[in-house]
């Protein structure tokens, strides 16, 4: 008898339903981490461990997520994520504490204003670029074999559309976010024997975030994003907006989406 279409010698991978699932949210204590966060428990999870530089913010992103959901377990773990020792210590604390990691959420906050390339200092392009592309890197690196050993997860990166879309002032951040996106499809493909899932999101402007009130404050960067949420005629992206992505790409809604470079910008590119 021939075997089916469907049939395989690896077993399905594990994918959780949100009340079953454990999150780890870096750069959880503000913008699209922060509404991921309250995005996860609103779809029923109870188990959250958010990590960021500054406790007193942490503090204050535990309490909002236990405002919401009383019931949660939620841990803030100060990470500097630009730290391998602390990035493998946190992510310890976090599987210790959790008892698993099913999505592993990647949204650190960026304060880089874009500049022409020609305006930007000889030394500080290699700061950007290692600043912008590595922590992203170094979570789903030490993330990544704790789902692999337990047959699944999912890993969502947060990047920009300056990976897609050739933007004036954005050379090296552009760079930068298109290492991002080039080395999430690549772990999704590595991993996918594995059933994990790896994922990210190219925003461009995201309205009400740290980022945004930094490129809008002046000079360049305010002209470019101006421009920019001229043409978002959908509206301008809100970090619920992103969350809600992010939320679905966690759960099993997306068990057969990996490899993916989705963007969330109101129109402001098809990219």
């Amino acid at each position: 008898m021939s075997s089916s279409p469907a049939s395989s010698a690896t077993p399905d991978p594990l994918v959780r339903d949100y009340a079953d699932s454990a999150v780890v949210v870096a750069g959880g204590t503000s913008g699209v981490g922060l509404a991921s966060a309250l995005g996860f428990v609103d779809a029923g999870v109870r188990r959250l461990a958010l990590l960021a530089r500054n406790p007193e913010r942490g503090a204050a992103a535990r309490e909002t997520v236990l405002a919401r959901c009383p019931e949660a377990q939620v841990h803030f773990i100060a990470t500097d994520a630009d730290d391998l020792a602390q990035v493998q210590a946190s992510v310890e604390a976090a599987h210790a504490a959790l008892g698993t990691i099913d999505v592993l959420v990647n949204s650190m906050t960026s304060t880089y204003r874009p500049e022409l390339l020609h305006r930007t200092p000889l030394e500080d392009v290699a700061g950007i670029l290692t600043r912008q592309a590595l922590p992203p890197m170094h979570m789903t690196r030490v993330v990544l074999p704790i789902m692999q050993a337990q047959g699944g997860g999912s890993i969502v990166n947060v990047a920009s559309d300056a990976a897609k879309v050739a933007t004036p002032g954005e050379s090296v951040l552009g760079a930068a976010m298109a290492a991002i996106v080039m080395f999430t499809r690549v772990a999704a493909i590595e991993a996918k024997r594995n059933g994990v899932r790896v994922n990210v999101l190219t925003p461009s402007l995201i309205a009400g975030t740290p980022t945004a009130q930094n490129v809008l404050r002046d000079g360049f960067s305010k002209a470019l994003f101006e421009k920019a949420a001229g043409l978002a005629h959908l509206g301008v992206a809100e970090p619920e907006d992103l969350a809600n992505l992010v939320v679905f790409l966690g759960g099993p809604g997306s068990a057969r989406l990996t490899g993916q470079a989705i963007s969330v910008n109101g129109g402001i590119s098809a990219a």
